[in-house]
């Protein structure tokens, strides 16, 4: 970055850098608007930059060109069910209006793209108007070869979404490889080798010259905004706004350089993330315990800087004591811990509490599984955070859980030593393990004989576990009767502890369906729109599908862009007819 920057008046200024704030940016420069993008961090792609990708667009023209089924209507009745009540009908609507406008425009004008993963179910199989597939849209693979250098100021992907940690890849394919569907060794074995010969990458690097999931949309969205001379400025700190007339006028930031002042004459996009990575808020609004380290979202970023700065403007918020919840595992020397999402699905795992007990279905949603920790820790006297993930010697072998993969390819004597007693614990018995990690050895036993029946009979008493196509779709399909039931019944055995993590907060900023945030007074504040996790969802306390966190924002980033547009190109318009009177 250069020593001073001396142009301090854009058009349009967004705060922050995932894929919501990048889209806005690409939008508004297309609409003829002057942007800069700051991001408070040494890294652009904030939480986007470790996800999935994925962004849940129903009624999408990928889904309907092969030949799937869906509409408006549909979605809109499945969204009403999901978010019960929660949300404006009006934001909905701007939603599923602009969604698939949104996606055809970056397909046909940036460098995004996408495939649909036609077998992804929405999460709520059970609702009116869910689909079992079509609505998440998957990033393809990117070269980021075309970004030279660049390249190394990009959040780098969590272990968790490469492939042995280090090999890009889709989550159809990812998918692929834990369902285990035919031809899925061979898909491994080509990847792995694609990775392997590409000498000139390996002299220089271990990292991937492709990147996949939510680093192929950053990345992407990163290279149209090149491609567009959008400025990025890191290391630059948003702590105020600036309001002159009653109107948000531009943003106060600290830089490397010192404070400075940014004028936008049309408006700001606040795309800075949520506040989950800010234990003073999160002790104020969330529900206890909650740590910031459970969080699988990047340390010291998403710190609520627009919550804060908005409430001091006037601002309404809604759903602040919600996050994006997911159960996670913490990793000695890993810096944020990583979210749990496919492989509470896999048979032959339970999640069990201090009783020993399990206390939901274990391969539900992640936000659904979080909120079901808490609501268990206060039904069960506090014996739910942390709650342990228990398997037997058969699971090791076969499937991956957190970091370990699966003892075929990574035995116990190829981990590092530090993580025996520590990230997992082995026992002989049952009783010598729920001994080791402190819960009720009696209770653990009575559990995983009840599974064990399950397993056999293929149907999951208590929670119906397998028992709809989203639950399924993690399983092992070659695992009968139930893809996601078999016996925990060969030692030695293991438990993994699991924390109340989240991928972000999903309160804050209330925003309406122009993506204007709106003061406590019921009108918007003029010059200030939020999308992404800074705002309160659209979705409500649900989570719809894959990629409903990231598919609001870039679409609201959209919104957001074309109604400064309009509202610049109506101010123009009165301009030019008063000079004419």
């Amino acid at each position: 970055m250069s020593a001073s920057h001396n142009k301090q008046i854009y058009d349009v200024v967004i705060v922050g850098s995932g894929a919501g704030a990048m889209s806005a940016a690409v939008f508004a420069a297309d609409k003829g608007q002057s942007v800069l993008v700051v991001e408070k961090t040494d890294k652009y792609g904030g939480t986007s930059a470790l996800s999935g990708g994925g962004i849940w667009l129903p009624n999408n023209h990928y889904f309907r060109n092969k030949g799937g089924k869906d509409s408006h209507e549909l979605a809109m009745q499945y969204l009403q069910h999901s978010t019960g009540g929660r949300v404006e009908s009006e934001r909905l609507k701007a939603y599923l209006d602009n969604a698939p406008e949104m996606i055809r425009y970056l397909e046909e004008n940036s460098r995004v793209s996408y495939a649909v993963a036609e077998k992804y179910p929405d999460y709520y199989q059970h609702l009116e108007g869910a689909l079992p597939g079509g609505r998440t849209l998957d990033p393809e693979l990117f070269d980021t070869s075309v970004l030279g250098d660049e390249v190394e100021n990009q959040r780098k992907a969590s272990p968790s979404t490469l492939l042995m940690g280090k090999i890009a890849w889709t989550a159809r394919d990812a998918h692929k490889a834990m369902a285990r569907e035919s031809g899925w060794r061979w898909m491994l074995i080509k990847l792995m080798l694609r990775y392997k010969f590409d000498f000139k990458q390996r002299k220089k690097t271990r990292r991937d010259k492709r990147a996949g999931l939510g680093g192929s949309l950053v990345a992407a969205l990163r290279q149209s905004m090149r491609d567009r001379n959008i400025p990025l400025w890191l290391n630059t700190d948003f702590t105020d706004f600036v309001m002159e007339n009653d109107k948000v006028a531009g943003i106060r930031v600290t830089t490397q350089q010192g404070e400075q002042t940014i004028y936008a004459r049309k408006g700001v996009i606040m795309g800075s993330g949520g506040f989950e990575q800010n234990q003073m808020l999160r002790d104020k609004y969330l529900a206890k315990p909650s740590r910031k380290e459970w969080s699988a979202t990047p340390p010291n970023a998403n710190t609520g800087a627009a919550l804060v700065a908005g409430q001091k403007l006037g601002a309404a918020t809604d759903l602040l004591d919600w996050c994006w919840w997911a159960p996670t595992i913490s990793v000695p020397r890993e810096d944020k811990a990583r979210g749990v999402f496919a492989e509470r699905a896999f048979p032959g795992a339970i999640v069990v509490d201090g009783n020993g007990q399990r206390f939901f279905n274990e391969a539900a949603p992640y936000l659904e599984f979080g909120d079901a920790m808490y609501r268990n820790h206060q039904a069960s006297g506090g014996k739910s955070i942390p709650a342990w993930v228990i398997f037997d010697a058969s699971f090791r072998f076969n499937y991956a859980m957190g970091p370990l993969m699966p003892g075929q390819i990574m035995p116990d004597s190829r981990l590092p030593k530090d993580w025996h007693n520590n990230l997992y614990w082995k026992a002989d018995s049952l009783d010598e393990l729920a001994s080791s990690i402190n819960i009720s050895a009696s209770g653990l036993k009575d559990t995983v004989a009840k599974m064990n029946h399950f397993a056999q009979t293929g149907v999951d008493e208590d929670f119906d576990r397998g028992g709809n196509v989203f639950d399924r779709y993690y399983g092992d399909r070659n695992v009968k009767p139930n893809p996601c039931l078999a016996p925990i019944n060969k030692g030695p055995f293991y438990a993994m502890r699991m924390d109340a993590g989240d991928i972000g907060s999903k309160g804050g900023l209330l925003t309406d369906e122009y993506a204007r945030v709106i003061g406590e007074s019921g009108s918007p504040i003029k010059g200030l729109y939020a999308i992404g996790n800074c705002s309160a969802s659209v979705m409500g306390t649900s989570y719809p599908g894959a990629g409903a966190t990231l598919g609001p924002a870039m679409t609201f980033g959209y919104i957001a862009a074309n109604h400064i547009a309009s509202q610049a190109s109506e101010a123009d318009t009165s301009e030019q007819h008063q000079s004419v009177a």
